[in-house]
């Protein structure tokens, strides 16, 4: 099983995450990471409501390489 780490909550990021919890078995844990992480607490509330499988959020801003690399390495998917 892998771990899957979506960033980005917009339009493709949203699309990922329904279709990666449809899939859930291939995964161990997800997470949903963007800037804006009320739009990524959406979003996950919303699959977790068509699906049933919850994922964990995450905000961070992918421009700051310090920042996601930290998220990365935490996270190791």
């Amino acid at each position: 099983m892998a771990r899957l780490m979506i960033i980005g909550a917009g339009g493709v990021g949203t699309v990922v995450a329904h279709k990666a919890a449809r899939h859930s078995g291939n995964f161990t844990e997800i997470l949903l990471a963007s800037r804006t992480k009320e739009r990524c607490d959406a979003i996950a509330a919303a699959v977790e409501e068509k699906t049933g499988v919850r994922i964990a959020t995450a905000g961070v801003d992918a421009e700051d390489v310090p920042a996601l690399t930290a998220l990365l390495k935490d996270f190791s998917p």
